[in-house]
């Protein structure tokens, strides 16, 4: 059911390994901050942020992660080259996670790729994101190689072609923007774009087709399904609605996303145990289909479910 017949890339950006098999690694959770609207910013956002606030949301997360064994990332958002300074010096200097830097603006993205660089901090951020719609995607490509960029995601998505099979499409042309380039890079994210949140299905099945071809960490952005999904907070209040977007997140993280972008960081003590439980479900799995348990020690089913890890252990020798 989850084994891929090609072999699976491993990438490792700050200290954090996934991709593979599913099953031997936990699934990245990417949470933002800084994003419009974050409460970290009590007033207009030009005043500046509040540091307390946005300090307890990082070290929960880090908390998390050693909790759960579910990997945290930041999903840096900014407007400007100064604000992407401002917000990745900050970071920094509170939490070894590593982040990303992402902006809908090209000019301030690729100032923030730069300012890595001289930090040096390429080792631990991943570019967010090469897009199949950037108008000028050859010369974004050779920048941020010139920069020095070493993990990049690729959002891949065919507007002619909204079914599983537009991804893969979109997937083929960066791809081969990135060879006509020459470019090389250490890693390769694909993110296969999230429309709404039963559409999220297609990007389950577009991530094993990429598995299946190229063998690439895969993954999306569930969040975006669920947060658009104003309905669910007007018929069942706010516990409804979270409901669906653990579920939607679980359910992600479960089937073939090495990665997953799961909103605001505020909601990590919501999805960061979810995303543990459908991974020690899904590496459970696996084990029934393969007899192998989890390569990462401090995966969730190992580290949450030890005694039942020994059971089955054991049920499989008898």
């Amino acid at each position: 059911m989850f084994q891929i017949s090609k072999e699976q890339k491993v990438c490792e950006v700050g200290g954090v390994k996934f991709g593979g098999q599913p099953g031997d690694y936990p699934t990245v959770t990417v949470n933002s901050i800084f994003q419009k609207g974050d409460k970290v910013f009590s007033g207009k956002r030009k005043d500046g942020f509040d540091e307390k606030r946005a300090t307890e949301l990082l070290q929960t997360q880090d908390r998390l992660t050693k909790e759960t064994g579910v990997p945290g990332m930041a999903d840096i958002v900014a407007n400007t080259a100064a604000e992407f300074e401002t917000f990745i010096d900050f970071v920094t200097s509170v939490s070894d996670m590593p982040f990303c830097i992402d902006a809908w603006v090209l000019k301030p993205k690729l100032a923030a790729a730069a300012y890595c660089a001289e930090k040096g901090l390429l080792d631990k951020m991943f570019y967010n994101s090469l897009t199949v719609w950037e108008q000028d995607l050859e010369s974004e490509i050779k920048e941020i190689s010139d920069i020095g960029v070493k993990h990049v995601l690729l959002v891949a998505f065919d507007q002619d072609d909204q079914l599983a099979s537009g991804r893969i499409t979109g997937t083929q042309k960066l791809l081969d923007a990135i060879d006509k380039v020459g470019a090389k890079f250490e890693s390769i994210i694909v993110d296969t774009s999230v429309m709404n949140g039963p559409a999220t299905a297609l990007c389950s099945v577009a991530n094993k087709m990429i598995k299946e071809k190229w063998g690439f960490p895969t993954g999306s952005a569930p969040s975006n399904g669920s947060y658009m999904w104003q309905e669910a907070r007007e018929k069942w209040g706010f516990k409804g609605w979270a409901a669906a977007d653990a579920a939607l997140e679980s359910l992600s993280a479960c089937l073939y996303h090495d990665m997953i972008f799961s909103g605001p960081m505020a909601g990590a003590t919501r999805i960061m145990p979810a995303i543990a439980m459908a991974n020690a479900f899904q590496a459970t799995a696996v084990f029934n289909e393969t007899g192998r348990l989890p390569k990462d020690p401090n995966h969730p089913l190992l580290k949450l479910f030890p005694d039942f890890v020994e059971d089955l252990k054991t049920a499989a020798k008898s």
